[in-house]
């Protein structure tokens, strides 16, 4: 089967659990628990992801898949075998509020390598797609990275992390970010922060997330001209394609400059 053709059973799979997620929204039928006592998941989380299993392994018998929800075993990263990547909800929290920032992520790698993408946004209206080497598009359109190359006017998204403990440590980034750009936002679903990153509404993103959270968004982003790494190396038998940790994902020019900012905020060498 080629990636058009794998992209299309995609792009099919992500409108039906779009259509899944808003009528869950309209009807207020789900319900709510804490998994590891703070990261908010839904009945209808659970859901889309079992609907999505099962369309997968309908079209793509016996191929391996990394889910937030029903198959979350990381150690399929160390095997170069196809995958696929799968956050059924981006943006849980935002759902379960009624904001509008929630997304369905599907990513597929093969040798370690991101080949094609699908984030997907129910509440806006905007599907995202990217093929390995054939550019990114949002509702059929082709989209663009931009060409921001001064940090002074660059406009930043990042999120933080559920534990409360863990978010004290990365204030510093923060406050170096809203020191030297334009402004910083929050919008809740990392996935999507890519896609905006990949059509030039945000100049840069960085943060550490799941590889679900991630995997789709990341290969839209560089297909759509954006450069995409890591503030630190990661670890060894792990793709970078498929490497959620120190995210960042920028305009070309200012990749460098970024980098150096917030690992220099990590360092205290920044006066705040």
């Amino acid at each position: 089967m080629t990636p058009t053709q794998r992209l299309e059973i995609a792009v099919d799979i992500v409108h039906e659990a779009g259509r899944m997620i808003v009528e869950a929204r309209e009807h207020q039928v789900f319900g709510q628990r804490y998994k590891h006592g703070q990261e908010l998941v839904t009945d209808t989380d659970v859901e889309v992801d079992t609907y999505i299993s099962e369309r997968i392994e309908q079209h793509f018998h016996g191929e391996a898949r990394l889910s937030e929800e029903l198959t979350p075993d990381r150690q399929v990263l160390n095997s170069p075998q196809a995958l696929w990547v799968v956050d059924p909800i981006d943006g849980t929290v935002n759902f379960a509020h009624g904001l509008r920032h929630v997304a369905v992520s599907i990513g597929w790698a093969n040798e370690g390598h991101t080949r094609l993408g699908v984030v997907h946004a129910p509440f806006l209206g905007e599907t995202f797609t990217a093929l390995y080497g054939q550019g990114a598009w949002c509702n059929g359109q082709a989209i663009h990275a931009s060409r921001t190359g001064n940090l002074a006017h660059a406009l930043v998204g990042t999120g933080f992390p559920y534990r409360r403990d863990s978010r004290m440590p990365l204030m510093r980034r923060l406050s170096a970010v809203l020191s030297h750009c334009q402004d910083v936002r929050r919008n809740g679903s990392a996935a999507l922060d890519l896609c905006d990153v990949a059509c030039g509404r945000l100049d840069a993103y960085y943060e550490s997330v799941s590889p679900w959270d991630c995997a789709a968004g990341w290969l839209i982003a560089r297909e759509a001209g954006a450069r995409t790494g890591h503030l630190y190396p990661g670890p060894t038998g792990i793709p970078d394609d498929l490497y959620g940790e120190n995210l960042l994902v920028t305009s070309p020019n200012l990749h460098i400059e970024l980098g150096d900012l917030l690992r220099r905020a990590d360092a205290g060498e920044i006066d705040l």
